[in-house]
C-alpha cells in the first residue's frame, strides 16, 4: 500500500526543481522575490504530496493545516490537484476532491477548483469527465488552474508565444468563447511568476498581448500580486499606475484574492498593503465587496462568474 501511494505521489507531478526560477528560465527581480516564488511552488507540491500519500482526505487535511499561514493556501491548491488527478485516474465516481470540499478544504475552495485544473493540464483529456467541479458559478476557476499550468510550463508558447486555443471543449454546455478568458486570467496570474514579481517585466509583457486579452490578464496579475505578494509597495503604486485603462481590472483580481484569504482565515499583512493600493480599501472590505455583488442565479447569454467580476469591478469605478 504505502508503494502505490509513493507511485501516486511521484505519478504526473513535476518534481521539486522545476519550480526553481532559474530552471523555469523565469525573471529575477531579486533574491527576496525569487525565494517567495521558490517557496510558493514548493509549498503547492508538499500540497500534491499529502493529497497523494493520504489514506483519506482527512489525513491530508491534518498536515494541511499544519502549513504556514502565508504559504497554506498554496498547499490546498496543490492537495486539489493531487485528489483531482487521484479521482480521474480511478474507475467510478469522482469522490476525494468532493470529499475535502465537503471538509476543510471547503475554506480554501477557489484554491482547490484552481488545482483542478492542474489535474486537467496533466491527465488525459478522455479522463476530464472524472474531474469534480459541481459548483456553475466557480467551476470557471478550473481554468484559470489550466491556464496558469500552462504559462508556467510552457512559458515560451503561451506567454511570449500568445498561444490561445481555437476551441477549448470544457465545460461541454461552454459557452467556448468565454472559455479563452478564464484561461487568459490564469496566464495573467503565472505572468506574476514569470516575471519574477517585477512590475515593469509583467506590463511589458503584457503590452505585447492583443489588447483584447489585457483586462483578463492584468485581473489574473492582480489576484497574484495580493495573494502571493512578493513586490514592496511602491511597486504595487507603479504596478496600478502602469495598468491604466486596466486598473479596475487589476483591483477585481485583488478583490478575489482578498475574498479568499478571508474565507479560509489566512489574511496576512502583504495583502492588506495590496489592497490598499489595488482597491483602496483594506483586505476585509474588498472581501465584502466580492460577498455582495455575488450573483443570484445562472440565467442569462454572460456566464454568471463574468457578471460577478463585470459587477466587482465597477464598485472600483472611481475609487483605483
Amino acid at each position: 500500500m504505502q508503494s502505490l501511494r509513493d507511485l501516486r505521489r511521484r505519478i504526473l507531478t513535476p518534481n521539486i526543481s522545476e519550480t526553481k526560477l532559474d530552471v523555469r528560465g523565469f525573471h529575477v527581480r531579486d533574491e527576496e522575490s525569487k525565494t517567495l516564488l521558490e517557496t510558493v511552488g514548493a509549498s503547492f507540491l508538499t500540497g500534491y504530496g499529502y493529497a497523494a500519500e493520504a489514506a483519506t482526505t482527512a489525513a491530508a487535511e491534518e498536515r494541511l493545516e499544519k502549513v504556514p499561514t502565508r504559504f497554506r493556501g498554496f498547499a490546498y491548491e496543490g492537495a486539489g490537484m493531487g485528489f483531482a488527478v487521484r479521482d480521474a485516474l480511478r474507475p467510478g465516481r469522482p469522490r476525494h476532491v468532493a470529499s475535502l470540499l465537503a471538509g476543510r478544504g471547503d475554506a480554501h475552495v477557489y484554491m482547490v477548483y484552481v488545482g483542478v485544473g492542474w489535474a486537467m493540464a496533466r491527465v488525459p483529456r478522455f479522463r476530464w469527465g472524472q474531474l469534480y467541479a459541481p459548483d456553475p458559478l466557480l467551476r470557471w476557476l478550473v481554468l484559470d488552474g489550466y491556464g496558469f499550468h500552462q504559462a508556467y510550463f510552457h512559458t515560451d508558447r503561451y506567454v511570449y508565444g500568445q498561444y490561445r486555443h481555437p476551441r477549448f471543449p470544457w465545460p461541454a454546455e461552454g459557452p467556448r468563447e468565454y472559455a479563452d478568458r478564464v484561461i487568459d486570467q490564469g496566464i495573467g496570474r503565472a505572468t506574476w511568476f514569470v516575471g519574477g514579481t517585477d512590475v515593469d517585466r509583467v506590463t511589458e509583457i503584457f503590452a505585447a498581448f492583443p489588447a483584447y486579452r489585457r483586462a483578463d490578464l492584468y485581473a489574473g496579475a492582480g489576484l497574484a500580486a495580493t495573494y502571493a505578494g512578493g513586490a514592496p509597495e511602491a511597486d504595487l503604486h507603479r504596478f496600478r499606475d502602469r495598468a491604466g485603462d486596466y486598473r479596475v481590472d487589476l483591483a477585481q483580481g485583488s478583490a478575489f484574492a482578498a475574498g479568499a484569504r478571508i474565507r479560509a482565515g489566512l489574511v496576512a499583512p502583504h495583502n492588506e498593503v495590496a489592497t490598499q493600493v489595488f482597491c483602496g480599501m483594506s483586505t476585509a472590505e474588498a472581501a465584502k465587496v466580492t460577498d455582495v455583488t455575488l450573483p443570484r442565479g445562472q440565467d442569462g447569454a454572460t456566464p454568471a462568474f463574468e457578471r460577478w467580476r463585470q459587477a466587482i469591478a465597477a464598485e472600483f469605478e472611481g475609487r483605483c
